[in-house]
């Protein structure tokens, strides 16, 4: 199952409290104070990992606690600090405060972490108190809570493109027939409920990133249909290929339809690379092709590329133009 979005609460640890001893040794009946330091608190740490790809785990666990710092003893030694936590996620995972929807940090690159939550720090032992007017200082500092939050995971998949098109325009058909990814297809709107990864093997060993996102309709921005569930994965994608059904009796409304959505949900959408095709071309003659293929769509940043992926007609020709549009 694919999760995109979870809301956790999280404590780090507290630190341990300084202790309040003295040196008790043979020959040495007053001895100097010799309370040791509290242990620090654990820390939480959220950490990007490149095997994971849904947030799925924090369906079932929302309460995440570190360890807390053990007190200081006696002898000047020092509390052990408390066991730290960490939450592995998704490549592509942004940490939001709950309250607020603040982004606090963004996840996008493999191994990259963050402490989200920081360990109390451990009291000071009377040891740390000592003075030529009082050497025999009898108390010590506590340690310092941990702190306590509400975080917000959302996952943004991170692929070099991003398929955008109404329901049933064929992206689930397409990233089945050029990656090994393998969406759920049938004839009917919305058949993706969720957005799928795939990997294209190019040429020479070389290889790009499609997501397949679900269906776009009319007033997606504000929440219609899956709205916002979906649009926020197409906000890393370098290049947007919309894909329009050859069957369309207008293309230029419905790539306007397309191109204002993704503007009103976010103006940097609209600043990205934008490659137009059509597909489903084995549903045409040949002489509408050759009519078609001559069409312009404004705000367009490449000719109409025409495909099928029921033929693979169109197909080697889409992929080129895709890697050279990554590569410039």
């Amino acid at each position: 199952m694919f999760i995109d979005y979870a809301e956790i609460e999280l404590a780090s640890g507290k630190g341990g409290d300084g202790a309040v001893t003295f040196r008790r040794e043979k020959y040495v009946p007053k001895g100097g104070p010799s309370g040791g330091n509290g242990g620090k608190g654990g820390d939480i740490i959220i950490e990007a990992h490149h095997n994971l790809s849904t947030l799925l785990d924090f369906k079932y666990k929302r309460h995440y606690k570190a360890g807390k710092g053990d007190n200081g003893a006696s002898a000047l030694k020092d509390g052990k600090n408390g066991e730290d936590i960490i939450i592995k996620v998704p490549v592509g995972t942004i940490i939001k405060d709950s309250e607020t929807g603040k982004i606090i940090f963004d996840l996008d690159e493999d191994n990259k972490h963050f402490i989200v939550a920081k360990g109390g720090k451990g009291g000071k032992g009377n040891s740390n108190f000592a003075t030529p007017t009082n050497q025999t200082p009898r108390f010590a500092e506590p340690g310092i809570p941990g702190e306590e939050k509400k975080i917000i995971l959302e996952l943004k998949l991170i692929a070099d493109v991003g398929l955008v098109g109404f329901p049933n325009a064929g992206k689930s058909t397409l990233i089945s027939t050029i990656s090994s990814a393998k969406p759920k297809i049938a004839d009917y709107p919305f058949t993706t409920l969720e957005p799928n990864l795939g990997i294209v093997r190019y040429k020479d060993y070389q290889s790009f990133t499609v997501a397949d996102i679900p269906g776009i309709i009319e007033g997606a921005h504000e929440g219609k249909g899956l709205g916002h569930k979906f649009l926020r994965h197409i906000e890393r994608t370098k290049i947007l290929l919309f894909l329009i059904d050859i069957t369309s009796d207008n293309f230029q409304r419905d790539f306007n339809i397309l191109y204002n959505e993704l503007k009103s949900y976010s103006p940097k959408l609209a600043e990205k690379k934008k490659i137009i095709s059509l597909t489903k071309i084995d549903l045409l003659e040949e002489d509408k092709l050759k009519k078609i293929s001559k069409k312009k769509i404004k705000n367009a940043d490449s000719p109409v590329i025409l495909f099928s992926s029921a033929t693979k007609q169109g197909i080697p020709e889409l992929l080129d133009y895709l890697w050279q549009a990554l590569k410039t």
